[in-house]
């Protein structure tokens, strides 16, 4: 069975960006599986662990049943953030108008 990394082996900066990633409503669970290794339920641990008794609770209630947490829930296909202005190719040149 493979170890899943924990608080004590990730860096600073990589424990920071895992913290602003579970933050984001946005990013899925599977997104942080992917980059950090770290499944739902370690990522869970690791916030309860770094922050604060009020921030934990703030951040459970918020992620708890939020579909976009999960990307099998999420109705969101590309979750990159694009102009409705923007072309498809063309180097992202808006026409005059």
């Amino acid at each position: 069975m493979k170890q899943q990394p924990s608080s004590t082996t990730l860096t600073e900066r990589e424990l920071d960006r895992l913290i602003e990633m579970a933050w984001e409503d946005r990013t899925p669970f599977e997104a942080i599986q992917s980059q950090f290794g770290l499944s739902e339920s370690a990522v869970i641990t690791i916030m309860r662990q770094q922050l604060t008794p009020n921030g934990w609770r703030r951040w459970r209630a918020r992620v708890q049943g939020r579909a976009t947490k999960h990307a099998v829930l999420s109705a969101v296909t590309d979750s990159r953030f694009k102009s409705s202005r923007q072309r498809q190719v063309s180097h992202n040149k808006i026409s005059k108008r």
